[in-house]
């Protein structure tokens, strides 16, 4: 693993004095090239709408940063993507189906947009059709983690700049709470507000559908208190752990000391997101971050792999600790 060799062990490290048997990451991006890189260019263009840069640390090639990501010891993540506009969310639902088949270790992922049509497509990744490309025939991993249709959702309402309470939206809620899929949703306000981002709107969907598996991204940053409230509120709302606590998001919109033991009350029910591979940091150092908020080695374990293992149905591998996860690195 050229020119990461040092992060590799560094990880390994933090797996073995914490007792993990491999990370489960909810919140990776994976998507067609093409739209990689126009993801890419927002984000080398985001100093001015966030007041500073934010320079890319993995901009390796695809089959690279899988090969990283396992070297890490990454048992299961995500191939988040996101549409902007209308006719993209199954262009890249059939993408997505096709990276999982390629890549057993990523969860297939899936999108969505509030359009005519959605509830269609929608339905069709959860039950597995192939999409665009073919891609519903996945072999599953040694975990399962590829097989069959979408485990997981993203939604993006600041990208998207759609309201989730979108009337043509409310059959696919009901449908993914139905059928137990989790749906990350990028809903806080960070790093820039959109119209349609805060609590107000996402506690409206829940009053509806307080059944959906709600998985919020970045902890709600920066309204991480509002959010954490929702938690307590609705018992299928999670959190992921994406760029909260990192010494780049704590001088933007840093976590409150006084809700730091509500972390610890809602440890089953939050999970390891990164943002890999668009961080400005080194991915060991959204770890380190984690184990720094002093919260113990059961409450890492539960959030770094066991809540993720629990919610996808991922077994343990037998006889297999940190160390067996090296092998081929």
């Amino acid at each position: 693993m050229s020119g990461h060799a040092g992060e590799v062990e560094a990880v390994r490290r933090f797996r073995e004095r914490t007792g993990l048997p491999g990370l489960i990451d909810v919140h990776t991006h994976f998507m067609p090239e093409r739209v990689l890189r126009k993801v890419w260019a927002y984000f080398d263009a985001a100093g001015p709408l966030i007041g500073r840069e934010w320079p890319i640390s993995y901009r390796q090639e695809e089959d690279e940063r899988v090969a990283l990501l396992r070297a890490f010891g990454v048992r299961a993540y995500t191939s988040m993507l996101y549409p902007h506009k209308p006719g993209m969310a199954q262009w890249l639902n059939g993408w997505a189906a096709g990276f999982a088949a390629r890549t057993p270790d990523c969860l297939r992922t899936a999108t969505l947009f509030p359009e005519d049509g959605v509830e269609a497509y929608v339905r069709e990744a959860v039950e597995g059709g192939a999409g665009a490309g073919g891609a519903g025939e996945g072999s599953a991993g040694a975990d399962g983690a590829g097989a069959g249709g979408a485990r997981i959702f993203k939604s993006h309402l600041q990208v998207g700049a759609y309201d989730p309470n979108d009337e043509r939206l409310d059959r696919v809620w009901g449908l993914l709470a139905e059928a137990a899929v989790p749906v990350v949703m990028h809903c806080g306000s960070g790093p820039a507000p959109g119209k349609y981002t805060g609590p107000e709107p996402v506690g409206r969907l829940l009053a509806r559908h307080p059944r959906l598996r709600l998985i919020v991204a970045h902890l709600g940053m920066p309204e991480y208190v509002d959010f954490l409230d929702l938690a307590e509120r609705y018992a299928e709302v999670r959190l992921d752990t994406t760029m909260a606590f990192t010494d780049f998001s704590e001088s933007l919109a840093p976590f409150p000391a006084e809700a730091r033991a509500r972390l610890a009350d809602l440890g089953d029910r939050i999970l390891l997101g990164t943002d890999f591979p668009n961080i400005p940091y080194p991915y060991v150092h959204q770890l380190e971050v984690l184990e720094r908020l002093g919260l113990g080695d059961a409450w890492l374990r539960a959030v770094c792999y066991e809540n993720g293992a629990r919610l996808f149905g991922i077994a343990d591998a037998q006889g297999e600790g940190p160390g067996d996860l090296d092998r081929g690195v």
